[in-house]
């Protein structure tokens, strides 16, 4: 499942923590999500290329087990984004929430 827009959202989130390489962002998010959300390379390095391009990460090149990694940095700039989105995020995911009945609550599983 992807929902469109919130890549960004969800990389930032994740180097927040401390810079990490695309694969391991990849597998974060997968972690996290509980497999719900699995971005592939071909959707995540343009985000990540263009979060850069933004402001909102840095890269920089390490050597890990005789390979190249680019590992991806999460700056100021970054962190007043992820600030805005995630405040943008509460509002729509409450409003959703009246509108489909009431709160979400994540510990609920769907009925038949």
């Amino acid at each position: 499942m992807h929902l469109k827009g919130t890549l960004n959202s969800l990389v930032l989130g994740v180097l927040e923590e401390g810079p990490k390489h695309g694969y391991w962002i990849a597998q974060e998010i997968k972690q996290r999500s509980e497999g719900v959300l699995d971005f592939r390379e071909g959707t995540l390095y343009p985000a990540l290329h263009g979060l850069e391009a933004e402001g909102h990460v840095v890269a920089e090149e390490r050597m890990e087990k005789g390979r190249k990694r680019r590992y991806y940095r999460i700056t100021p700039a970054g962190k007043r984004a992820l600030s805005k989105q995630r405040r943008d995020w509460e509002r729509l995911s409450r409003a959703v929430g009246v509108i489909l009945g009431g709160p979400w609550n994540p510990g609920e599983t769907e009925t038949p």
